[in-house]
């Protein structure tokens, strides 16, 4: 199917498994959009594809933050708009910090929806504004005193870990977790030290004493 000026209409590949999601987002976005929407099984399906972007359902896997890694690895370039989660800061930052250019609650509006996949597409970041200005706010917020950071039990076991010399993956077959979550909660962590790496995360964490 063609446009009218003659261009290739966008495809869009979704990764979600109920039935009545898939053809709702079928209804809301070829018919009027007159986008394709192709369903992929697993990242690998990007190789027969080409796709600009792709639309995961948070529902779909129990993995979400190592199937957004593995759409990135596959495909730097491809835009990734994750819907369901809810609207909590960490969950969006996580799925964000693992490859997501967007989070998108199951609950948006049709509009909402068409949207967030125009937003997404031309390269920019799509969640709700609070959590987008909290997001900035974190981004741009000088370093924290010692005393002013709070650590989570899992941020302080993977910065511990960290102080060992554990590697990414050490740390998470440690903690029986994925990879891409233990990367997002060591971007958490920087971020609060006001560090650009992982060395200078252990070294900032020895010299305040946090674990």
């Amino acid at each position: 199917m063609e446009a009218e000026q003659g261009t290739t209409l966008p495809r869009i590949g979704l990764v979600a498994t109920d039935e009545l999601r898939i053809a709702g987002l079928r209804a809301v976005l070829t018919q009027p959009c007159g986008w394709e929407l192709v369903l992929l099984a697993h990242p690998r399906a990007l190789d027969m594809t080409e796709l600009e972007m792709v639309l995961i359902d948070a529902n779909a896997t129990e993995h979400l933050a190592s199937l957004l890694e593995g759409f990135r690895k596959l495909r730097p370039s491809i835009r990734l708009l994750v819907l369901g989660g809810g609207n909590e800061v960490d969950f969006i930052e996580e799925a964000i910090t693992a490859g997501a250019r967007g989070v998108l609650s199951h609950e948006a509006t049709e509009a909402e929806l068409r949207m967030a996949v125009d937003v997404v597409r031309d390269g920019s970041v799509w969640a709700p504004r609070k959590i987008l200005s909290r997001l900035l706010d974190r981004a741009t917020a000088p370093p924290a005193s010692p005393a002013e950071v709070h650590l989570t039990t899992r941020e302080m076991e993977v910065l511990r870990l960290l102080m060992h010399g554990l590697s990414n993956r050490e740390i998470a077959d440690s903690l029986r977790v994925e990879q891409a979550t233990v990367k997002a909660h060591l971007g958490r962590l920087m971020r609060k030290a006001g560090v650009a790496n992982r060395t200078a995360l252990g070294m900032r964490a020895r010299e305040s004493k946090w674990a």
